[in-house]
C-alpha cells in the first residue's frame, strides 16, 4: 500500500469510531432528546480544541458472541480540551455502543484520561450516560469499575471532579459519580440507581418509576445526589462550563479571578431594609448574597436539597469565593441533619482547592426533635463544625440576625479558626433565644406573676436588650466589628485582599478523622 492509501484507511476507520454504534443508534439517541457522545463534547469544549485518545481500540473479550459485535472506541470518548482557554479532560459515555456499559479497554480509556488529569492538575469532567458493567465481560467489567473509582479516590481534593449524568446511569456507574465533586442532571432523560425498578419489584414487590426512583428532580430534592438539574443536556452543559469558571485547576493554584464589573466600594443602602425588625418574620438571604458579592455573581448548587442552608459561588471584586448561608425563608435557617452534610461538604471542598468562604449567620440553632436525634443529628452536625473548623482558607463571616447555642458556634465562628467576624446591629447572639432562656430562667417567678404573660413578654424585652446584641461578643472580640450592612461589601473586599496571603499549618498527621 502507498502512503495516500494508507492515509485514506485510516481516514475511514476514524469515521467509523466518530458514527459509535451506526447511524440509527444515533437516531434513535436524538429521538430520545439526547446528544451523542462526540456532539456533547463538542459542544461543551472550546471550539476546535478537543485532541482524543485511544480512538481506535475495540474490546478484547470474545464471550457470548462479542466477536462480532466490534466497535472502535469501545464505548466510550476520552481525551482532553478547553473550556475557556484552560485545559480539563473528559471522558464521555456512548450509548450507542453497548448501551454505554464498561468493559476492559473502556475502563482502560477511562483510567488513562484519569491518569493525565491528575499528573497535570487538571480538573476530570464524566459526561456518564451508561447501562453499568458490561456483564459479557464479568469480572473484567467489575475490575474496571474498581480501578475508575480507585483513581477517584485519588484525585479527589488534588482536581476538581465533575460528573454530568446525560442519560440513565446505574450500577456502578452511579458509584464513580457519588466519588466526584459535583453531580449535574439533565431532566426526564438521567436517571441514577443501583438497581431498577424491574430489580426492586422483583426484591421487594414495590412499584416505582424511572423518574420517581432516580430521575433529576428525585436527587435533587430528596436523596440530595445531585447539585445541580437543568431543563435539557444544552443547559446542563452551559452550568458546567459556567462551574468550572469559579474552580482552579488544581489544589496548588488559586481560583481564577475576572475583570471586575462590580464597584468593590459600591454602598448598598437597600441592605438596611433586608432584615426586618420582627425577630421571628423570614427574609431570603439570597438578597444579602446578591446585594454583598459582585452584580450576578451569584451561582447556587443544591438549591432544591436541605433548603434551610444556602451554598454556591459568588465573586468579590472578581475574585472567586464559595458561599454558606442560613436560610430564614425555610425552617427558620435551622440546621438540621441535611443541610449540615450539604454544608459540611461544600466546606470542605472550598478548603480543598483554596476557594475563601463567606458565611451569613442567622440561625436560631439546631432543629429539635426525635426523628432528628434518633438519625444523628449529633454526629451530622458535627461534621460541619468539623470542616470549618479544619478549614485553612480564608474565612470570612456576617452575622444578620440571629446566632444561638451551639449554632453560633458551628457557623464559622471566630471560636474555630474564622479569621474576620462581623456583625450587624440586628444581630441577636446569645445561648439561646429570649423567649426559651427567660423560660429557664424565670420559671417560679412567672408562676408567681398575676400576668405571666405579660411579665415574660418583659423579661423577653429585656433579656433581648441586655444579652441578646452584638456588641458583648464584640467587647470580647468574638466579632471583630459591628458594621452597618451598607458597609459589608467595601469591608469584605478590603480583609479579602488582606486574607489572600494567609497561611495556616495544621497538626502533623495523616489524616482527621471526621464523623463519618
Amino acid at each position: 500500500m502507498t502512503m495516500e492509501d494508507r492515509i485514506e484507511e485510516l481516514r475511514e476507520l476514524r469515521e467509523q469510531a466518530r458514527t459509535g454504534g451506526g447511524e440509527d443508534r444515533i437516531e434513535k439517541q436524538h429521538e430520545r432528546g439526547k446528544m451523542t457522545a462526540r456532539e456533547r463534547i463538542e459542544y461543551f469544549l472550546d471550539d476546535g480544541t478537543f485532541t482524543e485518545f485511544d480512538q481506535l481500540r475495540t474490546h478484547r473479550s470474545h464471550t457470548f458472541e462479542m466477536e462480532d459485535r466490534e466497535f472502535l472506541g469501545d464505548g466510550v470518548v476520552t481525551g482532553y480540551g478547553k473550556v475557556d482557554g484552560r485545559t480539563v479532560f473528559v471522558f464521555a459515555h456512548d450509548f450507542t455502543v453497548f448501551g454505554g456499559s464498561l468493559g476492559e479497554v473502556f475502563a482502560e480509556k477511562v483510567t488513562k484520561v484519569m491518569d493525565r488529569a491528575i499528573e497535570t492538575g487538571a480538573p476530570i469532567i464524566g459526561l456518564n450516560d451508561s447501562a453499568g458493567a458490561r456483564i459479557q465481560e464479568g469480572i473484567d467489567s467489575l475490575a474496571g469499575y474498581a480501578e475508575i473509582f480507585h483513581r477517584n479516590q485519588q484525585a479527589s481534593g488534588v482536581v476538581p471532579q465533575i460528573s454530568a449524568i446525560m442519560g440513565p446511569c446505574a450500577g456502578g456507574a452511579v458509584y464513580s459519580p457519588a466519588i466526584t465533586d459535583f453531580i449535574m442532571m439533565v431532566e426526564e432523560t438521567s436517571h441514577m440507581f443501583i438497581t431498577g425498578p424491574d430489580v426492586i419489584e422483583t426484591v421487594t414487590g414495590e412499584e416505582v418509576g424511572f423518574d420517581e426512583l432516580g430521575g433529576a428532580n428525585t436527587h435533587a430534592s430528596e436523596s440530595g445526589v445531585a447539585d445541580l438539574t437543568s431543563a435539557d443536556e444544552e443547559a446542563a452543559l452551559d452550568d458546567l462550563r459556567h462551574l468550572l469558571s469559579y474552580l482552579p485547576q488544581n489544589n496548588v493554584e488559586d481560583p481564577p479571578r475576572v475583570d471586575p464589573w462590580d464597584d468593590p466600594e459600591r454602598r448598598d443602602d437597600e441592605l438596611r431594609s433586608i432584615v426586618p425588625d420582627a425577630p421571628r418574620k423570614p427574609y431570603d438571604m439570597t438578597d444579602v448574597i446578591g446585594r454583598v458579592t459582585d452584580e450576578g455573581s451569584f451561582f447556587e448548587v443544591g438549591d432544591a436539597f436541605a433548603r434551610n442552608l444556602v451554598i454556591g459561588f459568588a465573586r468579590l471584586d472578581g475574585h472567586a469565593i464559595g458561599v454558606v448561608a442560613n436560610q430564614p425563608r425555610v425552617n427558620a435557617g435551622t440546621l438540621d441533619i441535611d443541610s449540615s452534610k450539604k454544608g459540611a461538604r461544600f466546606v470542605r471542598f472550598c478548603d480543598a482547592f483554596n476557594i475563601p468562604i463567606l458565611t451569613f449567620v442567622d440561625v436560631p440553632g439546631f432543629m429539635p426533635g426525635t426523628d432528628q436525634e434518633h438519625n444523628g443529628i449529633i454526629m451530622e452536625g458535627a461534621k460541619l463544625l468539623y470542616a470549618f473548623s479544619e478549614a485553612t482558607v480564608p474565612l470570612m463571616t456576617v452575622i444578620t440576625r440571629k446566632a444561638y447555642g451551639g449554632a453560633y458556634d458551628v457557623m464559622a465562628s471566630k471560636h474555630i479558626g474564622a479569621d474576620v467576624n462581623y456583625a450587624w446591629p440586628t444581630a441577636e447572639i446569645a445561648v439561646m433565644g429570649p423567649k426559651g432562656a427567660v423560660n429557664v430562667l424565670y420559671d417560679e417567678e412567672l408562676e408567681a406573676a398575676e400576668d405571666p404573660e405579660q411579665r415574660r413578654q418583659e423579661l423577653i424585652d429585656e433579656y433581648r436588650e441586655q444579652f441578646a446584641n452584638p456588641y458583648i461578643a464584640a467587647d470580647r472580640g468574638f466579632v471583630d466589628d459591628v458594621l452597618e450592612p451598607e458597609e459589608t461589601r467595601p469591608q469584605l473586599i478590603s480583609d479579602l485582599e488582606m486574607l489572600r496571603s494567609k497561611r495556616k499549618s495544621q497538626p502533623e498527621r495523616k489524616h482527621g478523622n471526621i464523623p463519618l
